[in-house]
């Protein structure tokens, strides 16, 4: 499922009265930047009955080069995460 997908998705199952398309792909846009911004910030971002975004630093490492076997340094980094709640791992296995 895309982003536009979802926007038709939430715009036909939850009769919007007078929303158009463009409202309704607004609202969804605000939601995701508001976590964006959230983890940016370096808050964790809790959604009830689905889950929780957080963000986990990466230590710098060394690797090595698949082609020539060279060792590479991996700088450390930020990485967000999602963490699946009960009820969302329930329902994705019935």
């Amino acid at each position: 499922m895309t982003k536009t997908d979802l926007i038709e998705k939430l715009r036909e199952s939850y009769d919007c009265g007078d929303s158009t398309k463009k409202q309704v792909e607004e609202t969804v846009t605000a939601v995701f930047d508001a976590i964006r911004d959230a983890l940016a910030a370096g808050d964790k971002v809790t959604i009830s009955k689905f889950g929780t975004f957080e963000v986990r630093e990466r230590s710098a490492k060394v690797c090595k080069n698949p082609r020539t076997g060279e060792p590479v340094d991996v700088p450390a980094s930020n990485a967000p995460v999602f963490k699946a709640s009960k009820n969302l791992k329930d329902a994705v296995n019935q």
